[in-house]
């Protein structure tokens, strides 16, 4: 059995299966664990969907904060032009039922190697162990099986910008999927810094794994996808990027845990 991670898709079906060839994937006996961001701005997102619900015994994924955005349009009956195939398809509770139940974490415990790996789509903050980035992770996921509805209708807006656990029912949700969904750099105190998507250096931005790696034991890793601009590259061994752009014309990228072999495939 292998463990792949593949970063953001977005909608590439094409570029997916390409991969898939390319790592000759066989449901019967290999795992494929999504990065996030299944959906939106690619030309096939119900095809990308299906392939999970048809393969469901062997994917697993992380929520990305496009998969949120088309929760919330499924949840609430909304109408969106790039995303209509979805809203209109017959098995839309189904989609909607499976994204319901993704985790804004994942750890995969490799048993041969004795390594693990923490997944998530935009990573994880140094003000949180893994303990605790695990115990708010299900937390979401619990909340979400009873209060879908209200959970999506408020996750919108950038505040808070920082953790704090004395925050309350909606507020922590939001700022709990922030961190999980859409941070890319934080300040020394660890406040997201929701604003920036490029690498231009800016006082008090610190791109978030430049903290989070000391966090990390010997043997622990941290995948993640969501900035497309690092084109996966962080200059550390323990924390690896997957998202390089695919949907923006450039490349689709998998990951072996057993050895950490990277796969890509170029946009069709």
């Amino acid at each position: 059995m292998a463990h792949y991670v593949i970063g953001d898709v977005q909608g590439c079906y094409d570029e997916l299966i390409s991969i898939c060839k390319r790592i000759k994937f066989n449901p019967n006996k290999d795992l494929i664990i999504f990065a996030g961001d299944l959906v939106n701005r690619g030309p096939k997102s119900l095809e990308v969907l299906n392939f999970c619900l048809k393969y469901k015994n062997s994917v697993k994924s992380v929520i990305g904060n496009h998969d949120f955005y088309l929760l919330y349009l499924l949840e609430h009956k909304k109408k969106n032009k790039s995303l209509g195939n979805i809203l209109d398809a017959e098995n839309n509770n189904k989609i909607k039922k499976w994204l319901k139940e993704l985790p804004l974490l994942l750890k995969i415990d490799m048993k041969e190697t004795k390594e693990i790996f923490w997944i998530s789509h935009a990573g994880i903050p140094f003000i949180w162990d893994f303990k605790k980035a695990k115990k708010l992770s299900d937390e979401v996921k619990e909340a979400m099986k009873n209060d879908a509805s209200n959970i999506l209708d408020n996750m919108w807006g950038d505040k808070p910008s920082l953790w704090n656990d004395s925050l309350k029912k909606y507020e922590r949700y939001r700022t709990i999927i922030n961190y999980f969904t859409r941070m890319r750099y934080l300040d020394k105190k660890g406040s997201l810094k929701l604003g920036k998507k490029d690498l231009k250096p800016i006082d008090n931005h610190i791109p978030w794994f430049k903290q989070t790696h000391h966090n990390l034991k010997k043997g622990e890793y941290i995948v993640f996808g969501h900035w497309a601009a690092l084109d996966g590259k962080t200059k550390l061994n323990n924390i690896i990027g997957l998202d390089t752009g695919c949907v923006w014309g450039n490349k689709l990228t998998a990951i072996r845990l057993e050895d950490r072999k990277l796969f890509q495939v170029k946009r069709k």
